[in-house]
């Protein structure tokens, strides 16, 4: 049998078989042409060459429409979104040791260093954290250092407002982790918390 030369619609030819059994099947050449296949929308997948000419005789596929989502993969956000989660207090351990700055180096202020310095129990605990409800006994009233808000953010740690959830959430996970521990019950609750809150 001849070889089969390739026309413009062949996209590829597979080789005849050949059969060495005694009784010979038939011989059949398979050629696959574009007119009955789709072009691979990406070449390198499925196909052991690149396309390198459209056949015109073949429509296009359909335009993909991307839209643009706030979740990935397993559902979450592409970021976390700050909260505080009750009965945590971590935050309110004021002596975390070494590797949290000192009140001297997040304070300008001699005052405020004063104050943050007034309110570290014995145990490096705030002396208004009641350690059996994990609550702050003066929470409408407590220091602006206290609260976690951007605007408190960026004139303590300069950090900018468009950035202040991401710091947030990195500060308070540290912080969790340093005080509880790194499988504990609070930073899991943390995480769950601030994954979904969105």
């Amino acid at each position: 049998m001849a070889p089969i030369a390739p026309n413009q619609s062949t996209e590829k030819i597979i080789k005849m078989s050949v059969s060495l059994s005694p009784v010979a099947p038939p011989r059949f050449a398979t050629v696959v042409t574009a007119a009955r296949r789709r072009p691979n929308p990406n070449p390198q997948i499925g196909n052991k060459r690149k396309l390198t000419t459209p056949n015109p005789s073949v429509p296009p596929p359909p335009a993909i429409t991307v839209k643009k989502t706030t979740s990935g993969f397993n559902g979450r956000n592409k970021e976390p979104k700050w909260q505080c989660v009750e009965k945590c207090g971590a935050c309110c351990k004021l002596e975390k040791g070494p590797n949290f700055p000192s009140a001297e180096e997040i304070f300008d202020d001699p005052s405020d260093v004063e104050l943050f310095n007034s309110l570290v129990g014995s145990d490096g605990w705030c002396i208004h954290f009641d350690k059996s409800t994990r609550k702050c006994s003066i929470y409408a009233d407590r220091p602006y250092f206290c609260r976690v808000e951007p605007a408190i953010f960026e004139t303590l740690y300069g950090i900018e407002k468009k950035k202040f959830n991401k710091e947030a959430c990195s500060c308070c996970i540290d912080t969790i982790k340093a005080v509880y521990g790194s499988s504990s019950k609070e930073l899991e609750n943390f995480n769950a918390a601030i994954w979904s809150s969105t």
